[in-house]
């Protein structure tokens, strides 16, 4: 195993609630009030759908906002990792990643450990724009047992929510996480904050028309046939737990690019002419992909 590289599970898919869409030129997030499954493949700066998300909705006319869902792990931090993030919005690369007692930062001579005050208390994350972001693995159809659709926040509902869930259903359950019959929801509150406006979060629950009874029954008898099978649950999340502490940071460089544009975008006050360097005439980079190709542009005519 290459050590400095964290191992994540296998990933066939993208859960959002989201898109990007490009605004005055810019490239920016702008939320949603349904679920998106997407492959992990780009076409004119858009995600391709998955068919999966075709046929759920076909099944749920009106407006996705429920997926059928398994977990990959009895562990609910396996399944839900959340650190408080800083991103350095120049590279797309972490900077600090942080529990709010503890932090990994990159610092000149390699990666240090220092405390984390999380955000309000940090004078390094929380004017840089440190915040909550985590990485949800789901199962969604039998396709693929142990591959799973990612889904990304840096809403703090979200993943409180889903932390709460997790550590509940696995306590009432007595470990038998990843043998539940379960399904991500989309709710909707008013908080003063949204100036009483609907905001939407991500929740966990048991499927539509069952009981929380009968998914751990179900469970039950599911966690049984797998033993017999010889499934070995304590082993894979076992495995988990290793690939994800073989690397500093869990997003790689070739995604962390994506994600500082989609949960870490630049400031939009401010003037844009500020420190330019850009040649008379020449379009300015307005997003981080633009400025990385801008960047590798010059360097090949240096280079040349």
């Amino acid at each position: 195993m290459l050590k400095g590289l964290a191992i994540t599970p296998p990933i066939i898919g993208r859960i959002s609630i989201g898109r990007i869409v490009e605004k005055n030129g810019k490239r920016l997030p702008e939320k949603d009030d349904q679920f998106t499954l997407t492959t992990q493949v780009q076409q004119r700066g858009e995600w391709i759908l998955h068919p999966l998300n075709e046929s759920l909705r076909k099944a749920n006319p009106g407006k996705l906002r429920a997926i059928p869902v398994r977990l990959l792990f009895n562990d609910p931090d396996l399944n839900l990792r959340a650190e408080y993030t800083l991103f350095d919005r120049e590279t797309g690369r972490p900077v600090c990643v942080g529990n709010g007692e503890r932090c990994k930062r990159v610092e000149e001579g390699g990666i240090a450990i220092l405390p984390c005050p999380s955000p309000d208390g940090c004078q390094f994350g929380g004017p840089g724009g440190c915040k909550p972001y985590g990485r949800l693995n789901v199962i969604v159809g039998d396709d693929d047992e142990i591959g799973s659709f990612l889904f990304r926040t840096t809403s703090f509902n979200s993943i409180r929510t889903l932390a709460a869930r997790l550590h509940y259903f696995s306590a009432v359950s007595g470990n038998l996480l990843a043998r539940l019959a379960l399904e991500l929801k989309l709710r909707g509150k008013s908080t003063t904050q949204s100036y009483r406006a609907a905001i939407y979060y991500v929740d966990l629950s048991v499927r539509a028309g069952t009981t929380l009874e009968a998914t751990i029954t179900e469970a039950r008898e599911l966690d049984a046939r797998r033993k017999a099978a010889g499934f070995d649950q304590a082993a894979l999340d076992a495995a988990a737990k290793v690939g994800f502490a073989n690397g500093a940071f869990e997003d790689s460089l070739e995604e962390a690019a994506a994600v500082a544009e989609e949960f870490f975008p630049e400031p939009t006050t401010g003037s844009t002419d500020a420190g330019s360097a850009d040649a008379p005439g020449e379009p300015k980079p307005s997003t981080l992909r633009d400025k990385l190709n801008h960047k590798a542009a010059l360097l090949s005519g240096t280079a040349a």
